[in-house]
C-alpha cells in the first residue's frame, strides 16, 4: 500500500510517499481502509520531532471501511471512525491507505455525510465531549468559560455545552470571529490574551473553565475559576512550553479543582469511545443544528499544502485529507 511518510524530522517538505506492507489485523483489531483523515497539531509536533512517542507513518484518526476484523466484532464493509489507541504514536496511523486499530478505538458509523465531512468529527467531538461532560460536568445555567473558542475542539465544545444549557464566554485571537460566536449561542466573547481578567469586572469567575491555550495561561485560567468549581486543560494553542519557575503552593488559587486531558486516553478503560454519542452528533450534523465541516479539504497527493496551513495556525476549522 502506499502511506505519507516522515522521512525526517523538519517541515511539511520532509513527507514522502512510499509503499509500504499493508497491514494484517490481529485479534481485537481492526483493519481499516481509509477514505479520509482529519490534521491534527500533534501531527505537527511529531514531524517536528517535538512529541514524546511517534511513528513515522502518523495520524491520530481516520474514517473508512471495515477491511477485515478476525474477531468478528464489526461486519465487513461497515463504514467507521477510528481515533487514538495508539495510532501515530506507538504503531501506524490514519496516513496510510490501511491502517490497523484496535477495536476499542473504532465506532461504526451510519451516516450520508461525505466522507471528507466525517473526517473532521472523531477527534474533535471525542475529546470535546469527553472535556464537556465527562471531566467537567457541565451544567444548565453553569457560567463557563472556553479559552481558544474558534479552534477546532473550542468549536465543537461550544456546540455541545451551548446544547447543554450552559452559559458559554469564549475567547478567540480575532475579533471578526465574535459574530460567528455569537451565532453559535456564545453570550459573550472576548479577544484571547494573557490577563484576560483584566477584560471582566473585578472577582469575576466562573464555574467552569476550559482552557485550550496551554501552560501560558494555567495559573491565570485556575484565578478565573470559582471557588469549588472546575479548570480543565486540554490544549496547547499557545505552545508546548512549561510554565517558568512552577510553585503551586505560592501559585495556584485554593479550592478550585485543576484537571487535565490527553486525547491518547481515548478508547481506554477509562474514557471509552462507546460512552461518546458519536452517532447522535452526526445525526445533528446530518440536520444541519451544527456546522463542523472542514474549513480546508485536500487530496491525498497534497499532503504537504495541507501541512503548510496546518503550521500557519490559521486554518480556524479542521484541515481534512481525502483519498
Amino acid at each position: 500500500m502506499e502511506a505519507i511518510v516522515i522521512s525526517k524530522f523538519g517541515g511539511p517538505e520532509v513527507f514522502e510517499y512510499q509503499q509500504v506492507p499493508k497491514p494484517t489485523p490481529a485479534q481485537g483489531e481492526v483493519l481499516i481502509q481509509v477514505k479520509a483523515f482529519g490534521l491534527n497539531h500533534a501531527e505537527m509536533h511529531m514531524r517536528k520531532g517535538e512529541w514524546d512517542e511517534w511513528n513515522p507513518i502518523t495520524g491520530l484518526e481516520c474514517v473508512g471501511v471495515v477491511e477485515s476484523c478476525p474477531g468478528n466484532e464489526l461486519p465487513i464493509g461497515n463504514k467507521v471512525v477510528a481515533v487514538m489507541g495508539g495510532m501515530g504514536r506507538n504503531r501506524p496511523g490514519g496516513y496510510g491507505q490501511y491502517v490497523t486499530v484496535p477495536v476499542s478505538n473504532v465506532s461504526p458509523i451510519e451516516t450520508s455525510l461525505p466522507w471528507e465531512d466525517l473526517a473532521a468529527l472523531p477527534e474533535v467531538y471525542s475529546t470535546a465531549y469527553s472535556c464537556i461532560f465527562t471531566i467537567l460536568d457541565v451544567k444548565p445555567k453553569e457560567r463557563l468559560l472556553i479559552r481558544g473558542a474558534t479552534s477546532t475542539i473550542g468549536q465543537a465544545a461550544v456546540n455541545l455545552a451551548v446544547n447543554a444549557g450552559a452559559s458559554v464566554t469564549a475567547t478567540t485571537r480575532r475579533k471578526e470571529r465574535f459574530e460567528v460566536l455569537k451565532k453559535m449561542g456564545v453570550e459573550e466573547s472576548k479577544i484571547e490574551q494573557t490577563q484576560l481578567a483584566s477584560q471582566f469586572p473585578a472577582e469575576h469567575t466562573f464555574d467552569k473553565v476550559l482552557n485550550l491555550i496551554g501552560n501560558s495561561v494555567l495559573l491565570e485560567s485556575i484565578n478565573l475559576t470559582r471557588t469549588g468549581g472546575r479548570m480543565l486543560q486540554a490544549g496547547w494553542l499557545g505552545g508546548l512550553a512549561p510554565v517558568p519557575d512552577f510553585n503551586p503552593m505560592v501559585q495556584m488559587k485554593s479550592g478550585v479543582q485543576f484537571c487535565l486531558f490527553h486525547s491518547k486516553v481515548l478508547g481506554s478503560e477509562d474514557f471509552p469511545l462507546s460512552a461518546i454519542p458519536l452517532q447522535e452528533i452526526v445525526r445533528k450534523l446530518e440536520k444541519g443544528a451544527w456546522d463542523a465541516k472542514p474549513t480546508y479539504c485536500f487530496e491525498w497527493k497534497d499532503i504537504q499544502k495541507a501541512h503548510e496551513i496546518l503550521d500557519s495556525h490559521d486554518a480556524g476549522g479542521k484541515i481534512v485529507i481525502r483519498h
